[in-house]
């Protein structure tokens, strides 16, 4: 859930590693859903590169949850803290 390098002022956050956990997947698992390289999951989880909008939407659908669940600009670290 690290931020993306490229943009250190509005980096955006993801859930992936935790998503994929929860539901038993791997990345492999993750990329052949949503038709990618699983090097491209890899780059996601660790921030390296921001997904396209048809990705993250194809990540969504996958895990069957809103954008805003598995991606944002504040830490999901940040945000679980807030909620407590």
């Amino acid at each position: 859930m690290s931020p993306v390098r490229r943009g250190k002022e509005l980096p955006i956050h993801n859930r992936l590693p935790v998503l994929r956990a929860e539901r038993g997947m791997s990345r492999a698992d993750l990329a052949e859903a949503v038709e990618v390289n699983p090097q491209t999951i890899g780059a996601l989880e660790r921030g390296d590169h921001y997904p396209s909008l048809d990705l993250a939407l194809r990540i969504c659908a996958v895990f069957d949850l809103p954008v805003e669940a598995v991606f944002s600009r504040a830490s999901f670290s940040d945000q679980a803290k807030g909620d407590a």
